[in-house]
């Protein structure tokens, strides 16, 4: 049986008691020399109140110091938004009273209730509020154009008490966007973000005038970018969709993100659900607001082209090399697409940084571009990619261009060959015959009967319209057209004129269909 050295033993214990000690006083010496000293790049000064550094770098250390950002956001931004009173005059009719000639009622409800009978329409003040923000030291002021859009007189309320008059710069409705100005010194100003780098689920703040409590703050996130909204007197694709509080009172006013610059314009809510606001993005209003200020109004891009969407059964029929994009239909003659060399059925797959998955993307491309501004077209034609730059026109020079009607001529007509295929009959067009039934083109078939339930029915032909391809093949002829359609059961793409534009219509074939 092995010796017990109860000697060594201890000395190990006491050991590792004095480390412990160590271990321990040097801690402590640590922490003391922490909370009175701060270190700085001139060296170690001492603390001038050591219980609050203390304090300091121990809540420090457990991150309970960190202020809310909203506050500071606030601060700076608030004094910029403005509270925004409208008055506009509008007709009141006199109220007929429907107890005129009856003793008994008119002694309680006479004209001193109804009003004077026989009176004239007259003109009576109607109030509204909304928000806005100053933009600029020469007191330039974005709000919502239907903020102030019939408005006779706009007085603005700073949140310093000032009351100042406005004056209507420039709007416009497209994109309920406005310009006031008032003429002020000292004005603060708030900065303008990038919405486009805006990201969903980034915090936001909203600052307004709902319901007439002034200078009101919510907050919230970004829920959704790139929001279509669509009702009587809104359609505008692109908004910003909030959680942040939105009430009727806040149109006008800024989001603003974490780093305080407005990345949007508080527009418009959901009536009837909570947590759902839209702000139109302040890119937007960036690009339109120099032409507000310069014009009164925005010089609006034209391109002069109808474009479709891409369905499968497009893809699959005219063999085209992508499933997203939008396809060119119609190009208008003198248009900027014509002059600058885009061709009905391009595909189009990106406008300027834009990406276009849709023919509403194209839409809302164009319609973010002002004229002028040369935009390069990224495109698919005869499955090639190619870039093709236009310089678009200014949509108000053509109001109306394009529109043209033929007289129609009524008289005999010949005995015309006829082919029914797909459930639709079709006959050769002539000069003679679309000068006769008033058809804008003069080649290709005409249909002149749709058959109830027929595979032309189902891809929405109708009577009088010109089939001028199939599957890229172009119809000249009643035999061109039985060729290109020998087989029915195959996926069919067609290029069709109708009152005067073209646009490709296309079906699955039979095997794919449900």
């Amino acid at each position: 049986m092995a010796k017990i050295d109860w000697f060594d033993g201890l000395k190990k214990v006491g050991a590792a008691a004095a480390a412990a000690l160590i271990l321990f006083f040097g801690g402590a010496c640590g922490s003391y020399i922490a909370a009175r000293y701060n270190v700085t790049a001139g060296g170690i000064e001492k603390a001038e109140n050591p219980q609050a550094a203390g304090a300091a770098a121990a809540s420090s250390a457990s991150g309970f110091t960190q202020k809310n950002p909203y506050v500071e956001i606030v601060k700076k931004s608030s004094p910029a938004v403005v509270n925004i009173d409208v008055e506009t005059m509008v007709t009141q009719q006199p109220i007929v009273n429907p107890f005129k000639g009856n003793p008994f009622f008119e002694e309680f409800f006479g004209d001193d209730f109804f009003g004077p009978q026989g009176g004239k329409p007259r003109r009576v003040p109607r109030r509204g509020k909304g928000s806005g923000f100053i933009v600029s030291k020469e007191g330039y002021i974005l709000t919502n154009n239907h903020v102030v859009e019939d408005a006779d007189k706009i007085k603005v309320t700073l949140l310093d008490g000032r009351v100042l008059d406005a004056k209507k710069v420039g709007q416009d409705p497209t994109f309920d966007i406005a310009v006031i100005q008032v003429n002020a010194k000292d004005l603060p100003v708030l900065s303008l973000g990038d919405s486009n780098n805006t990201q969903v689920g980034e915090q936001v703040v909203a600052i307004g005038n709902p319901h007439g409590f002034e200078n009101t703050v919510t907050a919230g996130i970004v829920s959704a970018k790139n929001r279509t909204l669509q009702a009587a007197d809104v359609n505008f694709q692109g908004f910003l969709q909030t959680d942040a509080a939105i009430n009727p009172g806040n149109s006008g006013g800024p989001l603003i993100d974490l780093d305080g610059n407005v990345i949007g314009i508080n527009t418009a809510i959901i009536p009837y659900a909570q947590g759902i606001g839209f702000a139109i993005p302040i890119n937007m209003a960036k690009q339109i607001m120099d032409d507000l200020i310069k014009h009164g109004e925005v010089r609006r891009g034209w391109l002069g082209a109808t474009v479709q969407p891409l369905t499968a059964s497009l893809v699959e029929a005219y063999k085209i090399p992508v499933k997203e994009g939008s396809i060119i239909a119609d190009v208008q003659k003198n248009s900027p697409a014509d002059k600058y060399g885009l061709q009905r059925g391009d595909v189009i797959v990106k406008i300027g940084d834009s990406v276009i998955k849709n023919s509403e993307d194209v839409v809302f491309a164009v319609r973010n571009k002002l004229a002028g501004d040369l935009v390069p077209f990224e495109i698919y034609r005869d499955g090639k990619k190619m870039t093709v730059e236009v310089k678009l026109g200014d949509i108000d020079s053509v109001k109306g261009a394009g529109k043209h009607s033929r007289g129609r001529r009524h008289g005999s007509e010949g005995a015309q060959e006829e082919s029914s295929r797909l459930g639709i009959t079709v006959v050769k067009n002539s000069e003679s015959y679309a000068e006769e039934h008033d058809l804008s083109e003069t080649g290709g078939v005409v249909v002149t009967k749709v058959e109830p339930g027929s595979k032309g029915q189902n891809l929405g032909l109708r009577r009088g319209d010109v089939i001028l391809e199939v599957n890229r093949i172009k119809i000249n002829s009643i035999e061109d057209w039985e060729r290109a359609t020998a087989n029915e059961k195959a996926a069919i793409g067609l290029l069709v004129s109708r009152r005067g534009q073209t646009l490709f219509i296309s079906v699955e074939d039979d095997d794919e269909e449900e």
